[in-house]
Parts: structure tokens; sequence; C-alpha cells
């Protein structure tokens, strides 16, 4: 058994009343109180689609660093092996890659159903995936790139959650986490239209799996970003420099986000996030 003290470095400070039941069990003792992690067979399981960098990769690193075990899902395999690569070698065996086409229903299925046969169980979903394109005003718009965009930002979320649901609702528990954006609650030209058509689509998606699978034990949080330094500011039109990307959120802000509203008790849901730099780029 894995004993780690409850006063996570920079992160959550666990209690008993704070303590999610698939995470084990406290242990006080006479000046310190440690959390027991069960055995890697029945350790908690997140699966993290874009997995492969950004935000998907510090979430993923951040939940292996804690002693879960991770699903890495990305289209590319490469990517997802450079992820497993950036964690400690001993938290390897706790990263499990599953290359997956998220616009793709099947496919999508086909990976949960595989996740739980192996890990028998799945407790949090990060929907991390996400991508824009370059020509993405009104004017420019093509039908392929809305589509390409609408496949990676909301509809392979959709497949997820539908995959995710029934063992969540079986074990009477869940937590879906997706990372939004501020596009999603106020458009702008810097977004596109694509970007934030999809964005309030994952918002409105968000709402309802709480409108419907609150009586079974299953919450969603939906993580609204500002400008956060990842690979991708190079698909904007114009990409930011070096000093507008100094002044931005980076991906591991978001990461402790969505580990505060993962490993809150289950009595609690928070709904939405609006998280921004302290210091803009031009303010």
């Amino acid at each position: 058994m894995t004993r780690l003290p409850l006063a996570y470095p920079g992160g959550v400070c666990l209690t008993k009343d704070r303590l999610p039941p698939s995470l084990g069990t406290v242990r006080a003792g006479a000046a310190t109180a440690f959390l027991r992690l069960p055995s890697m067979s029945s350790s908690p399981v997140v699966i993290v689609t874009g997995a492969g960098s950004g935000v998907g990769r510090a979430t993923a690193l951040k939940f292996s660093a804690e002693g879960w075990r991770v699903v890495l899902v990305g289209r590319r395999a490469e990517a997802l092996a450079t992820t497993r690569g950036a964690a400690p070698a001993a938290d390897h065996e706790r990263l499990i890659a599953k290359p997956c086409d998220l616009g793709q229903a099947a496919a999508v299925n086909a990976m949960v159903t595989d996740v739980v046969r192996q890990l028998g169980r799945i407790d949090v979903v990060v929907n991390a995936a996400g991508t824009n394109i370059p020509q993405r005003s009104l004017a420019d718009l093509s039908h392929g790139d809305y589509a390409a965009v609408m496949d990676a930002n909301i509809n392979g979320v959709l497949y997820l959650v539908q995959a995710v649901l029934p063992t969540m609702r079986k074990a009477g528990a869940g937590t879906i986490v997706n990372i939004g954006s501020e596009a999603g609650l106020q458009a702008s030209p810097k977004a596109g239209a694509a970007y934030v058509v999809s964005k309030f689509g994952l918002t409105g998606l968000t709402q309802t799996i709480n409108a419907e699978e609150r009586p079974n034990g299953v919450r969603a949080t939906c993580i609204f970003p500002g400008d956060i330094d990842t690979e991708l500011l190079n698909r904007r039109p114009t990409p930011p420099g070096t000093e507008a990307r100094a002044r931005m959120m980076q991906p591991e802000d978001i990461a402790a986000c969505v580990w505060f509203v993962a490993t809150l008790p289950a009595r609690t849901t928070v709904e939405e996030i609006l998280v921004r730099p302290t210091r803009p780029a031009g303010a």
C-alpha cells in the first residue's frame, strides 16, 4: 500500500471529510495523517483525452503522481509515449496509452470497453482534447475545417461520455471534467466560429450531464480557461510572441483545477470554473 501525506505539495489538502471513497482510507497517527492508496489493481482510474500535449498531458501527469491509474488517450501514439516518458520511471506502470480517434464513435466504444476489461473501473474522465484552425473567421471557414473542429471538440466528448456512463451508473459514482474555454461563454473573433460553436456545445453538454445523471451519482464540471501557453496557440492566424505567452496560464494551472474538482467529496459538484491569467497580455 502506498502511504502519502494528506497535504499534497502545491495541491489539495485531503481530510476524512474530503476523501473520495475510491481513494482508500485515512489512518491518523499521533502527529500525522496519511492517505493509504489501494494496491495498483484497485486504485482509481482516470481517462484523459488530449493526453499527448498541453492540459491533457499536465493533467495525466498530475493524477499519475497522486497514485491513480491513468489512461492516456489521443490520436498520436508517439505523443502519448512522450507523456509517459515525462513521468518518473516508477509511475510508468500506471500510465496506459490508448491511441484513439475520438471522432469515430465505434473507436471510442472499443477503447472504453478495453479499459473496463483491463482496469475494471472508470472513476473520472477528463475531456481535454481539442483543436482549432488558422482559417477560422466566418469569411474563411471551410465546411471541412468546421467538421474537423466539431469532431475533436464536441462530437468526441459526446461519444466518450455516452460510452463511460453505463460503467459510472453501475458504480453509482463518476466525475466528468470537460475542458472548455472562455469562448464557450462569450464569442470572440480570436477564437473563430467553429471553436466558439464547439465550446458553447460543451457548456450545454456539461449542463445536460448534471441535469440527467445526478440521480445516478454522476457529476460534471466545465472549466472555462482563458489563454494558456500550449501548442494550440501555434494554430492562430498570428501566433502570440514570447512576451505574451509569458503572461498566460500554464497547463499545470488547469490540471490543478481538474484535480480539485475530481477529489471533492461525491456530495459536491462544481458545475463551472472560469479561470483567466492574472495579468493578461496587453493589460
